[in-house]
């Protein structure tokens, strides 16, 4: 069997890591969490509940991945000396396999929009209506594709394939958030825009659904409970210091969110002063896929000029977002298949893109019944009783001593630092029990 992958460098894991935890919800979702839960209050809360809450899951995703040198299955089983937490491991291949059968559909959407937005940019849209109309076929070929591209990435392995397009596509990504930010806040209505998503108000911060919702998106936002930081902390060097690190990856997920944010509202007034309507009947900001495939590109068809490259920088943007999620999550499979059933790389990545292509299809053709579905099961009910494992696993299942010693390897004095003081505690006690709390309002 070759060699296990490593990455080359701190920034190629920071890199990848964080464009792991960089998705669409972070760039869709977050935005309009804050504008309806009491702008800059929210960011606030999100900040402090991102480190109080994510921040300790994902270290012990990285200590699990770091010492174990092996997939969720393996890993969960190899440190515990017990079968069953192997089954969780299982639990996690099969949910990351189901998120990715879904996010692949809205991934094609960002790349069908893209390609629509370039053909028109050299002047051709004959083919404008099917590129951009929800129809079977166009679902099917450009989730194809979308795979495809995920896949290709990941036949390179870490090094040639994730850690050499973390590191090419997530500056990317970062200069065409500030790019279109520079541009957007030039437009009329952007001034109400910035005002609605920095202005505070503080009466909301202890909204107890101001702070689930802040709870949940700090959670997800990092793509904790499944498996892909888990399995990057896998491919991590052993002289790395994991706190500083894993805080490293937390700050930029966090940091490209709230950039995310001082696009996409200030870009909804901009669409508001321009004709547009932004609000729904309820009152609430326009969210989800009605923002980003109806208000913005109605709002690009009205900017004179530079409408069509704005739009086609956008949807450029979602489909980079896109990538760097999918290429973590096709990563967590492909690894069990190569280290546990010794498949060839290639041959593994292959077989996982056709079975998730597959899942992907009976989905579109079951569109109204499976979509949603597959969504709440995953995010709302598997991911958080996963995350929930994760925590209780290292807590109590994982012996402490052999947690310091992964840590000292790259951080001598850990056992004398603040770190070490809170983490253990936290993740032992106090993540299980908000993550619980979370999932319990959320089914009542």
């Amino acid at each position: 069997m070759a060699a296990r992958g490593e990455f080359s460098s701190r920034l190629g894991f920071i890199l990848a890591a964080a464009g792991s935890a960089v998705g669409l919800g972070n760039i869709w979702g977050f935005p309009t969490q804050v504008a309806g839960n009491g702008g800059a209050a929210f960011v606030l809360v999100y900040l402090i509940l991102a480190f109080v809450l994510a921040y300790p899951v994902l270290m012990a995703e990285l200590l699990i991945g770091r010492s174990a040198r092996s997939n969720m299955v393996e890993a969960l089983g190899g440190l515990s000396k017990k079968p069953w937490p192997s089954l969780f491991g299982l639990a996690g291949i099969i949910t990351v396999s189901l998120i990715l059968s879904f996010y692949a559909i809205v991934g094609g959407w960002m790349f069908s929009f893209f390609a629509d937005s370039t053909l028109k940019l050299v002047q051709i849209d004959s083919a404008s209506e099917w590129i951009t109309s929800f129809s079977t076929t166009r679902n099917l070929v450009f989730c194809g594709i979308f795979m495809l591209l995920t896949g290709y990435i990941v036949i390179g392995g870490v090094k040639a394939g994730i850690e050499k397009w973390s590191v090419r596509l997530m500056p990317t990504l970062i200069l065409l958030i500030i790019g279109l930010i520079v541009y957007v806040s030039t437009l009329p209505g952007a001034i109400e825009g910035w005002k609605a998503y920095l202005v505070p108000d503080f009466k909301q911060i202890l909204n107890p659904d101001l702070l689930i919702s802040a709870m949940g998106q700090a959670f997800f936002s990092m793509s904790l409970g499944v498996g892909t930081m888990l399995i990057y902390g896998s491919y991590m060097s052993k002289s790395e210091n994991l706190p500083s690190i894993g805080a490293a990856v937390a700050l930029v997920d966090i940091g490209i969110a709230v950039l995310a944010g001082m696009l996409i509202i200030p870009a909804m007034y901009v669409a508001l002063a321009s004709g547009v309507e932004i609000f729904s009947e309820s009152g609430a900001l326009i969210a989800g896929d009605k923002l980003i495939f109806t208000v913005l590109p109605d709002l690009f068809s009205r900017i004179e000029g530079a409408g069509l490259f704005v739009s086609c920088i956008f949807f450029a943007l979602m489909t980079i977002a896109a990538l760097t999620s999918s290429i973590s999550m096709l990563e967590v499979p492909v690894a069990y298949l190569v280290e546990n059933k010794k498949i060839s790389r290639k041959i593994a990545v292959i077989i996982v893109t056709m079975i998730i292509f597959s899942l992907s299809t009976i989905i579109i053709f079951n569109f109204g019944a499976l979509f949603g579905l597959v969504i709440t099961v995953t995010t709302e009910y598997s991911q958080p009783l996963l995350g929930l494992f994760l925590c209780l696993f290292t807590g109590w299942l994982w012996h402490r001593n052999e947690i310091l010693k992964e840590l000292k390897l790259g951080f001598e004095n850990a056992e004398h630092s603040l770190f070490w003081k809170i983490w253990p505690v936290y993740v032992k006690f106090i993540c299980p029990l908000i993550i619980a709390f979370m999932f319990l309002r959320s089914i009542f």
